[in-house]
């Protein structure tokens, strides 16, 4: 399969977003959904884009971050995925355009993410006519929605979002043993996880708690669900924030699909299908529990 490894930054990270965003260079987009619309914010660096999917009478908000390696993808490509979590668990998403490296590296995407989420904070209610809020992303999306957990944490504001979906996070840039054991796995393997991880930290530290979750302090986070295939390089990032989620006191639930590669829920067949509809349980579960 189709990986962007031969890429190096600046130019081709550029050049590879809208193939990358068709489908062209890796996993297939979800369709596009007519149903969507966007409202535009105020951001710490000029306005961010949210795509907005509802359902009549949500009963919460989803706050969608997208992945991409940091560098690419868009808010419009999980449009399938979204309009699922609305039939299914009755969440209205909103997903973020934040801004991508290397052109905005770290930690212009977090700053985003956390802007979005804020507004989503004062605005939910009046948008959308619920207050019960949850996050998550895929890939480079869960560690961006991690760590926007942590910053609004910090800020006090923490307590607002009610539940994590983090699907194959990317939460250790400076790489994981799986990460750095994978060769010719599909979408990602060790050969091009190093160019995603350099054009994203910039001058950081790739071990820096706001760059990699994974070494975050975890403490006083909501209920989350992390799913995974096995044959993820991303493998064990998942499974060691599942059990540092654990470990500070959060609880945490953990999906591993025997044969899942990188990105395996945008793929047709009976693994994707049983993953989204378990994200989605994970989430009309926890928003009729509270």
């Amino acid at each position: 399969m189709a990986t962007l490894a031969s890429l190096t930054p600046p130019a081709d990270f550029a050049a590879a977003r809208a193939p990358y965003s068709k489908g062209e260079t890796g996993l297939p987009p979800f369709p596009r959904s007519p149903h969507a619309r966007t409202l535009e914010i105020a951001g710490p660096a000029g306005p961010i884009k949210l795509r907005i999917l509802a359902p009549e009478n949500p009963r919460g908000v989803y706050l969608h971050v997208h992945g991409g390696g940091f560098t690419v993808g868009s808010n419009d490509t999980w449009d399938g995925l979204l309009e699922m979590f609305g039939r299914d668990a009755g969440m209205a998403s909103v997903s973020v355009e934040y801004r991508l490296a290397p052109e905005d590296p770290f930690p212009a995407g977090v700053d985003d993410c956390v802007a979005a989420a804020l507004w989503l904070i004062d605005h939910a209610e009046a948008e959308f006519g619920v207050s019960w809020l949850a996050i998550g992303g895929e890939s480079a999306g869960a560690n961006l929605a991690v760590s926007t957990l942590v910053r609004l944490r910090d800020m006090g504001r923490g307590g607002a979002f009610s539940a994590a979906n983090l699907l194959f996070g990317w939460f250790d840039v400076s790489r994981t043993p799986s990460a750095r054991a994978s060769s010719g796995t599909p979408f990602v393997d060790h050969a091009n996880l190093p160019i995603y991880a350099a054009a994203y930290v910039g001058t950081a530290d790739m071990r820096d708690p706001g760059v990699s979750a994974l070494y975050a302090d975890l403490s006083d986070l909501p209920p989350a669900f992390v799913t995974v295939g096995t044959i993820d390089p991303l493998l064990d990032d998942s499974l060691f924030m599942h059990m540092r989620w654990q470990a500070a006191g959060n609880p945490s639930e953990l999906a591993l699909y025997p044969g899942g590669v990188h990105g395996f829920n945008a793929l047709e067949g009976d693994l994707a299908r049983s993953a989204n509809e378990g994200m989605a349980q994970f989430l009309d579960q926890s928003c009729r529990s509270a």
